[in-house]
């Protein structure tokens, strides 16, 4: 048996940008995503403080020093600059592996 947790998470982090004309995705700073383990390309979910719309997606890296937080393509309709994100990442963890598991988590 295993069991999905939570891996990462980005507690607050603040929209810089909303791009509508992209393919879509969550565009994040590296030393962010690095900070708590979240890998390019990697499927997350994210929730927007300010109006509770959740959606998936997935991460990709932005320049790195930047702080970007851009919604890009269809997740542009998500939030708007200025909103706090929880972004989220999960895995797949046997019973072992989940005993006394803890995420990485950034506050912002």
């Amino acid at each position: 048996m295993t069991f999905t947790l939570l891996k990462a998470k980005l507690h607050r982090i603040r929209v810089t940008e909303a791009r509508l004309d992209y393919e879509g995705s969550l565009s994040l700073d590296p030393d962010d995503m690095e900070a708590v383990g979240i890998l390019p390309y990697e499927k997350i979910l994210v929730a927007d403080v300010e109006n509770g719309n959740r959606f998936e997606t997935y991460a990709i890296a932005g320049r790195r020093g930047s702080h970007v937080c851009c919604l890009n393509g269809a997740a542009a309709r998500k939030g708007a600059v200025g909103d706090r994100l929880i972004v989220m990442a999960f895995a797949q963890f046997s019973a072992e592996e989940a005993a006394g598991w803890q995420p990485k988590v950034k506050h912002f």
